[in-house]
């Protein structure tokens, strides 16, 4: 690669650069915040248009140049965010997986596929260079590009297991919630129909509820328990179902009620989401049909009669 060339490249980059952080920057590239959202329906909102607000102190030396780059840097934050490279953060998403591991055992596993990753690179980077196609510039960014990818596919595959998890545990509450009702009305206590629960049934919802009755055996009072495995969870469903639990526990509330109450709201939401799904995929399936059967149809009832002409002619 000549001077030349290099120096074309390099514009060519400088230039997509601009056009990329250009279009990400505008207006319908960009979700609006939640505070941005709710601030028109404040009573007591900035009626002043930002153009005149006065600029904020840069941190750094590059005066413009920061200011149009700074959107860009938090965005990367936040994304990098999602990774949690915490140990707290890490234990939590363990424990919503459902894992024993530790979060020392989860990095030692996300070395070890990047690891992998690095391995695979060189392999594939030697094989090239037998061929005779080595090229330094792309090895480097081949081999950096696996091992981190290796590193990152690891989280990425842990939050597709709590959110198959999930799914499960959502799944499975309706008909845990109305068996705990059947035996709440028929004179059991609420830990009494915990343990018939964790007795008859199978899954993940089970474990967590074997997980609750295991600690108020243990000494701890089934509120407590009860609100840990809400904070472990974190879905809205369980945690509506705890909050009744605790204050039908706490005020003397009918229990039995509450818990086919929520059932039948957990059942109302699948059927919603169930329907918003299918409603999707209709629309996805146009794709298709629009693109790939409609021509070839048109090309099949229209191909015949420009044969006839032709032949006519």
């Amino acid at each position: 690669m000549n001077s030349s060339a290099a120096m074309a490249l390099f514009c060519g980059l400088l230039l997509g650069a601009g056009l990329w952080l250009i279009l990400v920057r505008m207006p319908l590239m960009r979700a609006t915040p939640f505070a941005e959202r709710i601030e028109p329906q404040l009573k007591s909102h900035n009626l002043e248009s930002t153009l005149l607000q006065a600029s904020g102190h840069n941190i750094t030396p590059f005066g413009p140049l920061e200011r149009i780059l700074r959107p860009l840097v938090d965005d990367g934050l936040h994304y990098l965010a999602k990774f949690n490279f915490g140990t707290t953060a890490l234990t939590k998403r363990l424990a919503q997986a459902g894992s024993a591991k530790t979060a020392v055992d989860f990095r030692a596993e996300q070395l070890l596929w990047a690891a992998i990753g690095f391995v695979l690179a060189i392999l594939l980077s030697a094989f090239s260079a037998t061929a005779g196609r080595f090229n330094l510039a792309l090895s480097l960014i081949s081999v950096l590009g696996a091992t981190l990818g290796g590193f990152l596919f690891r989280d990425y595959a842990l939050g597709v297991q709590i959110k198959r998890r999930e799914r499960r545990m959502l799944a499975e509450f309706p008909s845990l919630a109305e068996l705990m009702a059947l035996a709440v009305g028929a004179g059991e206590s609420a830990i009494g129909a915990l343990g018939r629960v964790c007795r008859t049934a199978n899954g993940e919802l089970a474990k967590e509820f074997a997980l609750v009755l295991a600690d108020t055996r243990a000494g701890k009072p089934l509120i407590e328990a009860l609100q840990d495995f809400s904070a472990r969870t974190e879905l809205g469903a369980l945690v509506r179902f705890v909050d009744g639990m605790v204050v039908a526990v706490e005020r003397g509330t009918p229990l039995a009620g509450v818990l086919r109450a929520q059932a039948s709201d957990v059942r109302d939401t699948a059927k919603r989401e169930l329907m918003e799904s299918a409603g999707r995929k209709e629309i996805g399936m146009m794709v298709p049909l629009v693109f790939g059967v409609l021509p070839l149809t048109v090309v099949f009832a229209v191909y015949p009669g420009i044969a006839a002409l032709n032949l006519g002619f």
